[in-house]
């Protein structure tokens, strides 16, 4: 009876035993296909970080290839647009050379029509004096008195009278051809006879004046200036009487006669303001006008 208590408890040990090992066998399969199952998703993780790899490191030559091949291509563009830049500045340069050129002879040509324009400006005043002396001409004839009739048969023995078939028009532009072509003394010949011959002729005024003129230019300004004043006083409504104003203000400042000569230069102005003779009295007036005294001026300020 003691026996079969005792034995109870081993049998059921022994009973026991085979389904505990039976269950740990068990646990121990399951636990292995986990570990198998883990370890072949490490070995597909494995593969597919190897392969990501690959495929990084392929894009990532790929990169770098074509990083290279730009990196060649910028070269290759900045070499062209080098050559590029140096051959146009090559082909302009030659064009802006000529283009300089070109400039510089239009500059001179300029220079030259300057020359040419202020010549016929020369010209032209020239060919208005003359057309106001024809002007002035007409209007003395119109205004002289008719010249008293001659007491001398034939002309005969006077001395006031010209040779034979000698007119006033023949000696009048004889005397400017002299004059013109540097013949003074023979010009102021002919101008004197011509006044003495013909007084009232439509070219008195100009005869007169061109004496005084050839006798400022010989520097004889007593005697320039003594026939300016017949020129005022003969023939004072003609076209010459501004220019004989004038030549008369340079005479007398020549002569140191400022005084005198600022109030002839001044009347030119007031008389006859829009005429060449005014612009140069203007200029004369200026020019020999006392310069300011520098420590007279400190003073006043």
């Amino acid at each position: 009876m003691i026996l079969t208590r005792l034995s109870l408890p081993f049998l059921l040990l022994v009973a026991v035993m085979p389904l505990a090992a039976q269950k740990t066998n068990d646990m121990i399969r399951e636990v292995q296909r986990d570990l198998a199952v883990v370890q072949q998703d490490i070995k597909n993780l494995n593969s597919k970080f190897d392969e990501k790899m690959a495929v990084m490191t392929t894009l990532l030559q790929q990169a770098l290839a074509e990083a290279g091949a730009a990196s060649r291509g910028v070269a290759v563009l900045d070499r062209q647009i080098k050559d590029s830049l140096k051959e146009q500045q090559n082909l302009v340069a030659a064009p802006v050379a000529a283009l300089g050129s070109k400039v510089d002879t239009m500059g001179q040509e300029y220079s030259a029509l300057n020359e040419n324009v202020k010549e016929l400006s020369g010209r032209m005043s020239k060919v208005d004096a003359k057309i106001n002396e024809v002007l002035a001409a007409i209007k003395t004839l119109k205004e002289a008195p008719a010249p008293p009739p001659t007491a001398l048969p034939n002309n005969a023995g006077s001395a006031n009278s010209p040779p034979p078939g000698v007119t006033a028009e023949q000696i009048y532009k004889q005397a400017l051809s002299d004059k013109e072509g540097g013949n003074f003394e023979l010009a102021l010949t002919e101008f004197k006879d011509y006044l003495r011959f013909f007084p009232t002729a439509e070219f008195a005024p100009n005869a007169q004046f061109y004496i005084g003129e050839i006798h400022y230019y010989q520097k004889d300004y007593d005697a320039a200036i003594a026939n300016f004043d017949m020129v005022l006083e003969k023939y004072p409504a003609n076209n010459k009487t501004p220019d004989a104003m004038y030549l008369k203000g340079r005479a007398l400042t020549t002569t140191d006669r400022k005084q005198q000569a600022a109030k002839v230069l001044r009347d030119v102005i007031a008389n006859y303001p829009n005429t060449e003779a005014a612009r140069k009295s203007r200029d004369l007036l200026k020019a020999t006008a006392p310069a300011a005294n520098p420590s007279r001026k400190k003073n006043r300020e």
